[in-house]
């Protein structure tokens, strides 16, 4: 059982694209309550590697762009995290050139980078060879077919360096989207936001400062963390409407949910089979339904319904080495209630790992997770912080 008080740290995903946008800027730019993870030390190598002086430490991180030179970053960097995707626009801004190669992450899904070329392409880019290049951008609406993160993200980098006006319509709304809006906004830009669009006018940017806004997907983690085990685990954070879809469906399971001023607490059990369809924001994250996957198997059963990455059921294998029981229909995975038990599993992806620490702290005995650097990637101190709250789970260094 555990107990204790857990902040969560900076988000992951609002911290790499103000880290890549910061190469449009000219002079130091500040971000505060960046996480000490894997993904940010990497792209904090990876804007290295063009010049950027980088200084992290007590979670600010300041980035001097004043002698950044064009070099193809190595592929045995960007291959590391997604977000170094976000080159396209940052590097095309920049220098008028960026080199396009596969981009890292979790392999759960082949992800194109089509709709990241074609914003580029509307704003005047061409590509030739492995290169997209360009002289001059120039101001243009970019009309993308579905609604992506990244691409929004390339997009916002792109116009807000080209000359005139753009605006961008059918955009991710994630917050850490808008967070990146108001970096952009702290540096220069200007930037409108419309139901339909989003309205960009290009302008010289420099010297922006930003805070990193608290990490959802990390509480909500450790909201499983504390369901999986029968604990009381306060999450020092205001109900922000991230986590508010899994949170309704964790309270639509039978588990009560309250908020005490800026702190939330989860108890009870999950009474009644749970029942999740991820979605783009503002529906349910498909970062937290991995972790939830356990939680049905440990109660009442469920079942999910992925509508943002369909190859992402892998991590169900891992988990049944656990005693979780399931079956999979192309996008839809029924979850089984499980008798688990200790085991030795592997992460195979960075939330797919977060499951099987939620499998592992509810089971009996000793169970092994091999990989755990693959959890690193998105989660700071993971090991110290569940051990503040009685966890017993050390990290043994492979030689």
């Amino acid at each position: 059982t555990l107990f204790g008080t857990i902040t969560p740290q900076g988000s992951k995903n609002a911290a790499l694209p103000m880290i890549f946008a910061s190469l449009l800027m000219h002079g130091t730019t500040v971000i505060t309550g960046v996480p000490d993870i894997t993904d940010v030390r990497v792209a904090i190598d990876i804007i290295s590697h063009l010049g950027a002086k980088c200084t992290f430490s007590c979670d600010e991180l300041y980035i001097n762009t004043d002698e950044l030179s064009y070099v193809r970053v190595d592929s045995s960097l960007t291959s590391k995290i997604r977000a170094s995707s976000y080159l396209l626009g940052a590097c095309l801004a920049r220098f008028g050139r960026a080199h396009v190669s596969s981009f890292g992450g979790c392999n759960f899904e082949y992800r194109p980078i089509d709709m990241h070329l074609y914003a580029a392409a509307r704003l005047g880019a061409v590509t030739k060879d492995n290169e997209i290049v360009c002289n001059r951008l120039f101001g243009a609406d970019i009309l993308f077919d579905k609604i992506s993160v990244g691409a929004t993200v390339n997009a916002l980098l792109l116009s807000a360096s080209a000359e005139g006006r753009s605006r961008i319509y059918s955009y991710a709304r994630e917050p850490h989207v808008f967070s990146l809006i108001d970096f952009l906004r702290s540096a220069g830009a200007e930037i409108l936001i419309f139901p339909e669009y989003i309205e960009v006018v290009g302008h010289p940017l420099s010297c922006g400062r930003a805070g990193v806004i608290p990490d959802m997907i990390e509480a909500g983690t450790y909201v499983a963390f504390g369901v999986a085990t029968a604990s009381k685990i306060a999450l020092k954070c205001k109900p922000e409407r991230e986590l508010l879809p899994f949170v309704e469906a964790l309270d639509s399971a039978g588990l009560s949910v309250n908020f005490d001023g800026e702190k939330m607490c989860v108890s009870g059990e999950m009474r009644h089979p749970c029942q999740i369809i991820t979605s783009p924001y503002p529906g349910f994250p498909t970062d937290l339904q991995p972790q939830t996957a356990p939680l049905m198997a440990l109660f009442a059963g469920g079942e999910i319904t992925e509508r943002v990455w369909l190859g992402r059921f892998g991590y169900l294998c891992s988990l049944s080495h656990f005693g979780v029981r399931y079956d999979t229909f192309g996008s839809r995975a029924i979850i089984y209630p499980s008798q688990l038990h200790s085991s030795v599993s592997e992460s195979p992806d960075l939330r797919g790992g977060a499951s099987l620490l939620v499998a592992a702290l509810s089971a009996e005995g000793e169970s092994v997770i091999r990989q755990s650097d693959i959890i690193h990637r998105g989660y700071e101190n993971i090991v110290k912080k569940l051990q503040s709250i009685g966890a017993d789970i050390k990290e043994i260094p492979l030689d």
